[in-house]
């Protein structure tokens, strides 16, 4: 039998910050981050370890005896976040419907309860799992009691015995642990320890020592006199750190393990539940497991706890579950003649819902099986076209190109594209429901089931449901295929009536209609032309890069005085801070092993000539691996291209993203990096790359919001603005501005944008925090508009709940208010950045709109083929390319106009490298 005990609060700590820079929110506004972080460790645990005996201990809500006797104990730790406050009794009650005892003890921490319990397993012979992140568990461990730190994001679960602790620490035996934290203490605990004493003195002493009692009674064998002194001045707290330190074992409780035993939970009770909190997913895969489980165990019987009160509910008990096609009256028609087609479309007036099915997601390869039409709520018909596709899209053409008509569906740059292979342009006014959640709340998920569920309270047919595990569409009776495209063509037409209502509302009906849908178009026309790629230029770059790659790491080898696993981050991390020793407090992950992420290893590139080139390394092998070696593979059979999809729905601030390959994250900061556009060239010989690019976007369009008249000056005036800013940020002549100073500026101008904070600005610069204030205070001192502008959008953001650009694209902050530092601080910078960063993104796509109706109109043969940040690439015919590139420039020039001169790099060249140079 195994016992497997879960510390509830570290665990949801844990999964709210892992979310924090990108948090999950149901439809209510709730969120979820905490409690769906909790729900995957659950699962995780069951599905893996297949536990015996389970439960879940919390903090007790009243005071601890920890608190009772020691007024300042946890009392420097920030206030939990509200919204993690908010998960707790969901976490409660989800592990009682899961079947899993939630043991809470009032006036003890759930360490308490949970040393308690393991101890009384040991006794009966039990294993006992203790599943936390929480180092100080470290103490109890035993022969029968083990540390199971669950798995994360980054790193593999990890099961900690007695050898690993005493290894970890260098001592005899686990509970001396107890001791090291007494001597260091713990500063999220306000446990004080000694001060002065960090972990690797601690673990020096208990080492030599074996504990603090014999420690004191041996002080003049210290040799230090400071650390004596530091000792003997705290020989109070040391052995009140200890005190505080110490996992209890003697809680009261009346507990039997038979209680513990788990059994299958009920997919009635649950389904509910999970529905709640709308964990779609979580929730089949949550029922696969259990299914799996009930197959190895059938004879497991339901338990039911009875550790809960009924007003740790706080879910809304649903007398009934979402409406679906089995419940709602519905009059969907399935077509299979053009006839038929013909009398059903002349009940169409000024509104048509369309969905098409294909045999593939490839518009290159796939072909229209069947169309769903929709123009009244609850009615459709499904057009089963298998035979011949053609004639049935002949008879609803002029449908699709009528002016008086509106062209409704979800995710329309599909269903255009596979029109456009069969020579239909649709020209009729269209409204994407995808794009239209996306502008009403961005952070959401967009899909059509998600939103069926959330706004009409329905529950969609599921693409794996209609297919029955058969691999090919066509191989689906049509009748199958019309109740599911029929309800996704009827629910996008009642999504349609509720958006149109709240997007003029929240006011983004211009940016819908003048922005987001006439880019759809754009995109869909960039993603079928695509791009040619060089694969002898790239197979010749791979074989240089892997030269590169054995040449630096032999120089790596040889400044670490030994061979070692480059990719490894614990070997790495022994050679530069064991061996090498480049930091004698060295940085250390949450599971305290050395950290050495890219970020890290910034900091420390003037400490040893190694660091560079481990850098160098990645870059390669990043660049290999990524690009290089992949792109060949991403080339169409067809086309002889890339096809790239841009993503108009991801981001949360407007800009665009591309799959499949991701060309915005090629690197270009470094010659190797650059090296990769020179593969990308145009169609044929008598063709050229055209870079467009904004220069400084983002900082012009800060200067105009925000009205201060010297950065405005600056522009009007062209000049260098991070020379101009070291100038006065320095108080020289900008003649006298030196290569250093300009960095300096250049990292504070673009820093402010990102709401920089003097601790941010002195990581990225190396300088002391207090000199960073001062580069800071300076810039403000100098550029008062600019601080204006940061304390108004802040004050927005908490007065309105949300930020927009210029064209009022909306991004909700829903932390901007909160009592915790860093999850307020997070919101504040988003607050100041994302009016800037999402104007700038509205200009790029009103730009790329413009363009597009230009070329199609004058020069149809030159075309957009790319969009990285804030640059456009063309391919054009030769002979054009002049005059193409002049209204180009000043299109993009005039596309948003600002209170400042917007300026615009435009170059040439056989390939993108040559065009961007």
């Amino acid at each position: 039998m195994r016992l497997f005990l879960l510390d509830a609060l570290a665990i949801l700590f844990r999964s709210y910050y892992a979310f924090l820079k990108k948090p999950i929110y149901n439809s209510k506004g709730m969120n979820t981050s905490a409690i769906f972080g909790f729900a995957n460790t659950l699962l995780d645990l069951i599905k893996t370890e297949k536990p015996t005996h389970i439960a879940v201990a919390f903090d007790s809500e009243t005071p601890t005896h920890r608190e009772t006797d020691y007024t300042f104990y946890k009392a420097n730790r920030p206030p939990t976040p509200e919204d993690l406050l908010k998960s707790i009794p969901y976490a409660k009650l989800m592990t009682k419907l899961m079947n899993i005892p939630a043991i809470e003890v009032p006036g003890y921490e759930a360490d308490d309860v949970i040393g308690t319990i393991a101890h009384e397993a040991e006794k009966n012979h039990l294993i006992t799992y203790i599943v936390s992140p929480d180092k100080d568990f470290g103490q109890l461990v035993s022969s029968r009691i083990l540390l199971y730190k669950p798995s994360s994001s980054s790193k593999e679960k990890e099961i900690w015995d007695v050898q690993r602790v005493c290894d970890r620490y260098g001592i005899e035996q686990p509970i001396q642990l107890i001791d090291i934290l007494a001597l260091m203490g713990d500063p999220s605990d306000n446990i004080p320890g000694v001060h002065g004493i960090g972990e690797k003195t601690a673990i020096n002493l208990i080492r030599q020592f074996r504990s603090i009692e014999e420690l004191y009674q041996h002080l003049e064998s210290i040799s230090s006199p400071s650390l004596r002194k530091k000792l003997e001045e705290n020989k109070d707290l040391a052995f009140l750190s200890k005190q505080l330190a110490t996992i209890q074992l003697n809680v009261p409780l009346e507990l039997r393990f038979s209680e513990l035993e788990w059994k299958i939970p009920s997919f009635q009770d649950l389904q509910p539940f999970f529905e709640e909190l709308e964990f779609k997913t979580f929730s089949k895969r949550f029922w696969e497991t259990i299914q799996q489980l009930s197959n190895e165990k059938p004879s497991l019987s339901r338990y039911q706890p009875t550790l809960f009160d009924q007003e740790h509910i706080p879910v809304e008990q649903r007398s009934e579950s979402f409406a679906s096609i089995h419940s709602m009256s519905h009059e969907y028609e399935l077509i299979q003649d053009p006839e038929q087609l013909k009398i059903w479309l002349q009940q169409v007036k000024d509104i048509l819902s369309i969905d098409l099915e294909t045999t593939s997601l490839d518009p290159f390869s796939a072909e229209v099986v069947g169309i769903a039409l929709s123009f009244k709520p609850h009615k459709a018909c499904f057009v089963d076209t298998k035979n011949n596709p053609s004639i049935f899209l002949e008879t609803l053409k002029p449908y699709l190109q009528s002016s008086s008509i509106l062209i409704v569906g979800h995710n329309l740059k599909f269903d255009l594209s596979i029109l456009k292979k069969y020579k239909i342009d649709v020209t009729s006014s269209i409204f994407d429901t995808m794009i239209a959640h996306y502008l009403l709340d961005p952070e959401k998920k967009h899909g059509l089931d998600f939103l069926s569920e959330v706004y009409l309270q329905y529950k969609t047919i599921s693409y794996d449901e209609m297919m029955n595990k058969k691999k090919d569409i066509r191989e689906v009776p049509p009748e199958l295929i019309r109740d599911y495209a029929c309800e996704d063509a009827d629910i996008a037409l009642q999504l349609y009536q509720t958006f149109d209502s709240l997007l003029k509302e929240k006011e983004l009906i211009d940016l819908f209609y003048q922005v987001e849908i006439p880019l759809i178009k754009v995109l869909m026309d960039m993603e079928l032309t695509g791009v040619k790629i060089n694969t002898e230029e790239l197979k010749e770059i791979s074989v240089s890069l892997q030269k590169d790659i054995v040449q630096i790491e032999n120089e790596i080898f040889e400044l670490a005085g030994k061979k070692f696993n480059l990719n490894s981050p614990k070997q790495l991390g022994e050679i530069l801070f064991e061996d090498l020793k480049i930091d004698a407090n060295p940085p250390r992950t949450k599971t305290r092993q050395y950290s050495t992420s890219e970020e890290v290893l910034q900091k420390y590139t003037q400490a040893h000539p190694i660091v560079n080139k481990i850098l160098d390394y990645r870059e390669l092998v990043k660049l290999k691996n990524t690009y290089v070696d992949a792109l060949p593979q991403l080339i169409h059979s067809q086309t002889g291209k890339i096809h790239t999809s841009f993503n108009q729905t991801i981001t949360s601030t407007g800009r665009l993203s591309s799959s499949n390959p991701n060309l915005q994250n090629i690197p270009i900061r470094t010659t190797r990096g650059k090296e990769i556009r020179k593969v990308f060239i145009p169609k044929q010989a008598d063709y050229c790359i055209i870079s467009a690019d904004y220069n400084q976007i983002e900082l012009r369009i800060m200067a105009s919001m925000s009205g201060d008249e010297n950065m405005i000056k600056a522009f009007e005036n062209d000049k260098d603005i991070h020379s101009m800013t070291a100038a006065r940020l320095f108080n020289v002549d900008e003649a006298h501005v030196t290569p250093e100073m300009r960095r300096i500026a250049k990292t504070v101008n673009f820093g402010i944008i990102y709401g920089m904070s003097p601790f941010g600005l002195a990581e990225r610069l190396g300088i002391p925090r207090s000199e960073a204030k001062k580069i800071i205070d300076s810039y403000f001192k100098e550029f008062p508009g600019i601080k204006k502008y940061m304390e108004d959008a802040i004050a927005f953001a908490r007065e309105h709940g949300y930020v927009q650009t210029l064209l009022k694209r909306r991004r909700y902050l829903p932390d901007i208010n909160s009592t915790n530092p860093t999850v307020r601080g997070y919101a504040e910078r988003n607050a100041i950045n994302m009016p800037i960063q999402g104007t700038a993104a509205d200009m790029m796509k009103l730009a790329m709109i413009q363009i597009h109706k230009f070329l199609t109109e004058k020069y149809p043969e030159t075309k957009i083929i790319l969009q990285i940040h804030d640059e456009l690439v063309f391919e054009a015919p030769e002979k054009d390319a002049e005059e193409v590139m002049s209204s180009i420039s000043t299109i993009m020039k005039n596309a948003l106009p600002l209170a400042v001169p917007i300026n615009v790099s435009i170059q040439k060249g056989k390939n993108w490298l040559e065009a961007h140079n």
